[in-house]
């Protein structure tokens, strides 16, 4: 692992110390890691974002939120390394205990360092890639509206965030993928992935929805238009003879596709399970009214 510039060494106390502050007044976090969890979401990122990914010159891809164990992170630095030897590794973890239980077992393969949402990062450390995975469930939506300002704030222009959360042992998961533009942060597409464990309907993902959006799939807003779309598509796909999961998720993609803009029909997506929505105009949302707050 590369020594850490002075730079860094002063931008990691700063944060160390507001991390610390993070840890006893955030909400009290599970961290139920497992091997292979996020496995199919790196799938993604590796078909997806490749280029990103494995571009040429400095380069730091930051996980937030290691966990009690700090196996999904070992595992995508492994995995992005295969197109990126040079690929830097942070992993970012507010709880000072797990941080030290991280660090036995990572050695140098990654750099763990405390941190919150504002990133432990030095000022020539261009993060390229940052993920928050089952982080933000627990904050208000408020917070999480508020962490996805903080995480993009340390990216490079093109660089990606990938927030949202998964089931516990990752068969299902659903993603922000919010892009750093030169104008801002762009909301520029939600990836749905599954591996047919429990089967396949739309109404599986809602659970499973990033934060800020959770209570955006009711009735009246546009996301909800999207999930009865998707589940229209799916009734139309099970009344044909198919019954298999993956049939049904791929027939349902193609018919949902035909009436939804922005569906990405990438045969190699669709084969793994992954439903790639990227909306004209970014990903939509919608106030909470105000009875729900």
């Amino acid at each position: 692992m590369r020594s850490t510039p002075s730079s860094t060494r002063s931008a990691n106390t700063v944060s160390s110390t507001n991390a610390e502050r993070a840890a006893r007044s955030s909400p009290r976090t599970h961290g139920y890691t497992r091997p292979g969890r996020l496995a199919l979401l790196d799938a993604v990122l590796l078909h997806c974002e490749c280029t990103l990914i494995a571009q040429a010159g400095p380069a730091v891809f930051v996980d937030v939120g290691v966990g009690e164990w700090p196996w999904t992170t070992l595992e995508t630095a492994e995995r992005l390394r295969s197109v990126n030897p040079a690929l830097h590794v942070v992993g970012v973890e507010v709880d000072p205990d797990r941080l030290r239980h991280a660090k036995r077992l990572g050695g140098t393969r990654v750099d763990f360092r405390l941190g919150g949402f504002e990133l432990p990062l030095g000022a020539h450390e261009p993060a390229r890639l940052v993920r928050a995975m089952n982080v933000l469930r627990e904050y208000d939506e408020a917070r999480a509206a508020l962490a996805h300002q903080q995480l993009t704030a340390a990216l490079v222009p093109g660089g990606l965030l990938v927030e949202g959360s998964s089931s516990r042992a990752g068969g299902v998961a659903c993603a922000h993928l919010i892009r750093k533009r030169e104008r801002g942060a762009e909301r520029e597409a939600l990836v749905f992935v599954t591996d047919f464990s429990q089967g396949f309907s739309p109404w599986l993902f809602r659970d499973r929805l990033p934060r800020d959006l959770r209570r955006r799939s009711r009735g009246g807003s546009a996301l909800h238009a999207f999930f009865y779309a998707w589940d229209e598509a799916f009734r139309a796909a099970r009344s044909t003879s198919l019954r298999e999961p993956s049939a049904l998720f791929a027939l349902t993609a193609l018919a949902l596709a035909r009436r939804t803009p922005g569906i990405v029909l990438d045969p190699q997506l669709v084969e793994r399970g992954v439903l790639l929505w990227r909306p004209p105009g970014g990903v939509p949302s919608a106030p909470v009214p105000a009875h729900e707050r």
